[in-house]
């Protein structure tokens, strides 16, 4: 016989597997919509009895309020439902008012009309929800938890003192995702900084799928990994999604916090600047190594350098530097000319200026990463 222990802990497994699956429905939009649907219901009546009884306050045509609001809550079946309530309270509305009343509560075929065409896209509305499986509450809620988690993981780590970095990240058309992320990790007990800046092909919301993606496995690349075996890892996975539009361009720096040396690797992406304290001039710093994603088997080789105090380093996306009528080395001498600006009055929030100056209005995605030491 089965003891008391054993039987709980069934019943507590049953449960859990319950409570997931409700979940899980609750996610998909497979959840019961009768509360909304009982309650846009009882609005058709309501509107009905309101253009009866008080047609200067209502009309036949706000029979579309609760048409619209079903379509963005309501899966397809119960909207049908919803659609036949709100065509018989027309009908009703029709023959109770008769063809010759005057005034606004009047049913004319252009009523007819709206309320229909309201119905129509209120179904394909519905139609898609369900097929992509957006839940019929707060589904609009996936989008900006997409947006967030990709703000979270670009998130740069806390540097001990004497180090200052900021990172300012802007998409193309004021859209919410972006084509560009960062993802970076102290690691070697903390001496060590890792930061991956990578730009993947095409902008906007076209993109952000794909660096949502990237950026989650690059994230847990990151520091599991010996430094040099990043990018061909990265190159890899890249290769092994198969997309039609595949590649991308990344750049790794990998920063010693204690005596300022780095090694920066890169893949087919723009040189990081330096601005040097002693000299105040700007060297280009770049790695060599093909873009991620175009064939297997492909080598990195390092840049190495040294950040003194008071030195600059600056990673950032070719969206801040190229447009159509102006070249790249156009665009870094614009973008190192207006960083000079901010070696006597200090770093700090740099980086959002320094895009609001140089690629304010540049329909691309634009990320500047920057890294400097004051100790």
């Amino acid at each position: 016989m089965e003891t008391l222990t054993a039987r709980l802990r069934k019943a507590s497994h049953r449960v859990r597997t319950a409570l997931r699956k409700s979940a899980v429905d609750y996610f998909r939009g497979d959840a019961s919509d009768w509360l909304a649907f009982g309650g846009l219901l009882l609005t058709v009546p309501a509107v009905t009895w309101g253009t009866l009884l008080l047609p200067v306050w209502f009309s036949p045509s706000a029979l579309v309020l609760p048409i619209v609001a079903g379509g963005l809550l309501l899966r397809p079946a119960s909207l049908l439902a919803l659609y036949a309530a709100s065509a018989t309270a027309l009908i009703v509305e029709a023959l109770v008012l008769g063809p010759y009343t005057e005034g606004p509560a009047r049913v004319t075929p252009g009523t007819i009309l709206v309320v229909a065409a309201c119905g129509f896209f209120g179904l394909v509305i519905a139609q898609f929800r369900s097929r992509v499986g957006v839940p019929w509450r707060r589904g609009g809620t996936m989008l900006f938890d997409l947006r967030e988690r990709i703000r979270v993981q670009s998130k740069l780590p806390d540097l001990p003192r004497g180090w200052h970095r900021e990172m300012a990240l802007r998409p193309a058309g004021g859209q919410s995702f972006s084509g560009d992320f960062v993802v970076a990790a102290r690691t070697n007990g903390g001496r060590t900084l890792e930061v991956v800046l990578t730009d993947v092909s095409g902008k906007g919301m076209d993109a952000g799928s794909r660096a949502l993606l990237l950026s989650g496995a690059f994230g847990g690349l990151l520091g599991s990994l010996p430094p040099q075996d990043f990018l061909p890892a990265a190159n890899g996975y890249l290769l092994r999604q198969d997309w039609d539009e595949g590649f991308a361009t990344s750049i790794h720096l990998v920063l010693d916090l204690e005596t300022g040396d780095y090694d920066l690797l890169s893949a087919g992406h723009l040189p990081a600047l330096q601005l040097s304290a002693g000299t105040g001039r700007w060297q280009e710093k770049t790695g060599e190594g093909p873009l991620l994603g175009v064939y297997d088997g492909a080598v990195f080789n390092a840049a190495q350098g040294n950040l003194r105090r008071g030195d600059v380093l600056m990673l950032f996306t070719d969206g801040l530097v190229e447009t159509a009528d102006r070249d790249i080395s156009e665009g870094i001498d614009r973008l190192t000319g207006e960083a000079d600006r901010y070696v006597a009055s200090g770093w700090e929030g740099a980086t959002w200026h320094l895009i609001e100056k140089v690629a304010k209005d540049v329909n691309d995605d634009r990320a500047l990463l920057l890294i400097r030491r004051s100790l």
